[in-house]
């Protein structure tokens, strides 16, 4: 198997019998080591003793009061969400659990950041003998906002951050990048440069076509598929649509905000007007081999997934909507 998403941290972690991951001490030193953490030269003394024992002891007990003690009010900011992240992480056996234990709170009060780690190294553990790079690149989706690029009649997903660089408007994509070749603007992931994914995992710098018929958003429904398994224990088959006509929504579930709003106006039964609609990028089929994990309100009728952008054309993908809407009878007993 090749490695992949160094970045995350996986190699610092360790598995449980179930294949789970379990925080270790080099996993939270990673945390206290991150540039916003250490202090500055001139931080007080409060300040400089707290960063000192966590690297030594990353388990070590800190009393609200000694965070209250940091003089700088942004260092003080930064070490009670890191301590919270922590609290979270030893509270659970694993990753996993913590991060289950966070989403079905009901209210995810750590910021985006964290919450993106932590599904950065779950999925990188849900896909730890993955062979396909398509199926890594679209499962990216789930932890990497992207932006949607300008090219002819394709519809291609680049990471948010790379896209935009340092300059607002998004990079041109070449013709030679979309016939594989490498390009010093952004290559589209191809049969062609698909093996170089494993060298640049970590730079998301390869755009992904999700052109209905392509192969990014069958990617992401295995993406999908694998993630619901691994989290739930919950075999699903999910497939990508081209069209959603003349469909009973019994059950949906939005995979961003947007997707969110849309499928509620419609559950409502109100109409989209063009403008709204064509702000969905795909839309999926999840049904379950086992009717008997399902609610009886669904019963055997198909699950609906949509998948949207926002007005300004970026796509931040909620994969927490997959664990926690789907119409799955004692939710607690699948894990």
């Amino acid at each position: 198997m090749r490695d992949f998403w160094i970045a995350c941290g996986h190699h610092l972690l360790n598995h449980n019998a179930s294949g789970g991951l379990v925080v270790t001490d080099e996993f939270l030193k990673a945390y206290f080591a991150r540039p916003e953490l250490v202090p500055q030269d001139d931080a007080c003394a409060v300040e400089h003793r707290l960063h000192r024992e966590l690297l030594a002891d990353p388990r070590r007990a800190v009393a609200a009061e000694e965070v209250a003690a940091i003089a700088d009010a942004d260092a003080r900011e930064n070490w009670q969400l890191v301590l919270a992240f922590r609290k979270l992480l030893l509270r659970e056996p694993t990753l996993e659990a913590a991060y289950l234990a966070l989403v079905r709170s009901g209210h995810i009060s750590l910021p985006p950041l964290f919450v993106n780690q932590l599904v950065h190294a779950i999925l990188r553990n849900a896909l730890d003998r993955c062979e396909d790079p398509f199926v890594l690149r679209a499962a990216e989706l789930f932890f990497r906002p992207q932006r949607i690029l300008p090219h002819g009649h394709s519809l291609l997903l680049g990471d948010e951050e790379v896209a935009s660089g340092p300059s607002p408007t998004p990079p041109l994509l070449s013709l030679m990048s979309m016939l594989g070749a490498t390009s010093p603007e952004v290559d589209v992931l191809s049969e062609g440069n698909a093996d170089s994914y494993w060298q640049r995992s970590d730079q998301f710098d390869l755009a992904l076509d999700f052109t209905g018929g392509a192969r990014g958003p069958a990617a992401l429904a295995h993406a999908m598929k694998l993630w619901i398994s691994h989290l739930l224990g919950v075999d699903v088959a999910i497939e990508p649509l081209t069209a959603l006509r003349d469909a009973k929504l019994t059950w949906y579930i939005g995979l961003d905000a947007e997707a969110t709003r849309m499928g509620d106006r419609l559950w409502h039964g109100e109409t989209l007007d063009d403008r709204t609609a064509g702000r969905v990028l795909a839309l999926f089929q999840l049904s379950f081999p086992d009717h008997g994990l399902v609610v009886d309100a669904v019963g055997r009728e198909p699950v609906y997934l949509i998948l949207a952008m926002t007005s300004d054309q970026l796509v931040r993908m909620k994969p927490q909507n997959l664990l926690t809407g789907l119409p799955i009878k004692h939710l607690e007993a699948a894990t």
